[in-house]
């Protein structure tokens, strides 16, 4: 029996492409729109929130019916979010401390781009109800975390690289991913918050290169901190615990053996 991550079938991959590109026209079209547009994130992310979740449920079972997803991977989907959703409200985001992302880092390189896409989504959703986290805001934390965790399975070596050398090469990611999640969630959150200077407000109708500079401006005022601190505590976790925790999901992935066929003799 092997550890490795989980493979994408053609209709998983069909399905994260199709909750990908919904995602970035989400985050990305408010850059795009003229000053008529009328555009804000608080009324359309109900409708992204009601279309994303049937998304999410097609990505589950594109994967199961590609034979990547057993019941067992089920099982081992919902502990790992449970865990992740129990992480949360440890840190409950002070000075951007949220042990949660280095749990997704380490599951989604075990577990593949897939299993982490979903993992990422469901943990971020699971624990926005264990937290009284619910807003408009909510399906963007789950795109973000599950983009993050997906990357995490895009590594590269997954199968021969280890040791101190994936130890660094995952911290790296989580040191990087920790701010471009932050940056991307502050894209949603941007074109809320108006009135707070020229220097930094999003001007709907502007050039894109004009809003990008203040959208730049507006991280390093209100954000970077923040991001800092996830990032920090992110390479602290992985380079000190996550050694022990990549052999114990590995193994939890060799004893479940997710790809091995199931075959009933006769009696």
């Amino acid at each position: 029996m092997s550890g490795r991550p989980l493979r994408i079938g053609p209709r998983a991959a069909a399905a994260l492409l199709l909750v990908t590109l919904i995602g970035v026209a989400a985050f990305g079209w408010p850059l795009l729109a003229d000053r008529q547009s009328g555009l804000a994130h608080s009324q359309d992310a109900p409708w992204l929130f009601a279309g994303l979740l049937p998304l999410l449920v097609a990505v589950v079972v594109a994967t199961i019916a590609d034979q990547g997803m057993d019941a067992k991977a089920v099982a081992m989907l919902g502990v790992l979010a449970a865990v992740g959703a129990a992480l949360r409200p440890l840190g409950a985001g002070t000075a951007g401390l949220e042990p949660m992302f280095f749990l997704m880092v380490l599951s989604g390189r075990v577990l593949g781009p897939g299993f982490g896409f979903v993992l990422g989504s469901v943990t971020m959703f699971a624990s926005a109800l264990l937290t009284g986290g619910v807003g408009p805001w909510m399906p963007f934390q789950m795109l973000a975390m599950g983009w993050f965790s997906l990357g995490a399975g895009l590594l590269p070596g997954a199968e021969r690289l280890r040791g101190r050398a994936e130890l660094l090469m995952l911290s790296a990611y989580g040191f990087a991913g920790s701010f471009a999640y932050g940056t991307i969630m502050n894209l949603q959150g941007w074109v809320l918050l108006q009135g707070m200077g020229q220097g930094i407000s999003f001007q709907p109708g502007d050039p894109v290169p004009a809003n990008l500079a203040r959208f730049a401006a507006y991280c390093v005022a209100t954000s970077l901190g923040w991001d800092l601190g996830r990032a920090v505590l992110t390479v602290v976790l992985t380079l000190t615990i996550g050694g022990t925790l990549l052999k114990a999901l590995r193994r939890a992935v060799r004893k479940a053996a997710f790809e091995a066929p199931v075959s009933f003799g006769s009696r």
